[in-house]
């Protein structure tokens, strides 16, 4: 799919954001995305539960690129917040992630997918997925004229960005260049149930979902030996994606010979993006910085 004729014909297009460590990237460049059909859908910004700020119907996916402020570790991440696959909470489970990440020494590109929905796109559930593997692929060919270098590229995702994350990493693409080499699942999703299933086909599928589909979604079952490692934080009191959700991927990482790391905290619920000091859930993006400088070291 990807063959040099595409690479030479991209338009890679780079636009300086309000920060002089932010550029942002369309990318798909001046190609139709996968799966897009007409539409008349515009993105719009508006606050989601209670507050959080949130984007509503992408359409057009970017890469918002912040790179390192500080000695580069090897590492580039694709942070991918969450939202349900109805929106995405690009500011508390994005930027300030990236930025975070950036002065710690990763390059951290923020990508705003396009979200699943029947009005923009042929096959709604193969959306978010694609765009997540242009992504990583397009960071991993395109980093020197990006202006930076790295050695292992990776994908962070929250909640529905964390099922995300883990569908690329089990589910591996047959272009290399388009798989993670690591994952950081935050409050993600991996198992199968009810309330899952419901989710899903309802944000995803738009649709009831066959056998096979349930089988392909019930992602920590899809752990092999080929899956990358992974980083998992979740909180004992999230009672919107039950903690097992983190550490049976965990486990299954462990029965295939995978390096898994796994925090769970006493308290924080769903949603606590950066974290908070008062409940220790602020923590993890300095535990997440010391495994990914640890991981771009090797």
């Amino acid at each position: 799919m990807h063959v040099l004729v595409r690479q030479l014909c991209t338009l890679l297009i780079v636009v300086s954001l309000t920060s002089e460590a932010q550029q942002l990237i369309p990318v798909w460049g001046d190609h139709v995305p996968p799966f897009a059909r007409p539409h008349a859908l515009e993105e719009y910004e508006a606050d989601c539960w209670g507050g959080v700020r949130c984007v509503h119907q992408v359409v057009t996916p970017t890469l918002a690129v912040y790179l390192p402020e500080t000695e580069p570790n090897g590492t580039a991440v694709v942070v991918l917040p969450g939202g349900g696959y109805e929106v995405e909470a690009v500011y508390h489970e994005g930027y300030e992630i990236a930025e975070l990440l950036a002065r710690q020494g990763s390059v951290a590109a923020v990508l705003k997918y396009r979200l699943p929905n029947p009005e923009s796109a042929t096959e709604p559930a193969r959306v978010p997925a694609a765009d997540v593997r242009e992504a990583v692929r397009l960071l991993r060919e395109q980093q020197s004229q990006i202006g930076f270098s790295a050695r292992k590229f990776g994908v962070l995702g929250f909640s529905a960005g964390g099922h995300l994350a883990a569908s690329v990493s089990v589910h591996r693409s047959d272009e290399p260049t388009e798989n993670p080499d690591f994952s950081i699942l935050v409050y993600g999703v991996s198992a199968m149930n009810e309330v899952n299933r419901e989710w899903l086909e309802r944000t995803l599928y738009h649709r009831p979902m066959s056998a096979d589909e349930v089988a392909f979604e019930t992602l920590y079952e899809r752990v092999d030996s080929g899956t990358p490692p992974a980083f998992l934080v979740h909180a004992f009191d999230d009672n919107t994606c039950h903690y097992s959700e983190s550490t049976l991927y965990a486990e299954a990482l462990q029965r295939n010979g995978v390096d898994a790391e796994l925090h769970l905290f006493a308290r924080g619920g769903h949603g606590f993006g950066r974290g908070r000091d008062e409940d220790g859930t602020s923590q993890w993006v300095s535990l997440a910085a010391n495994w990914l400088a640890r991981l771009g070291a090797k």
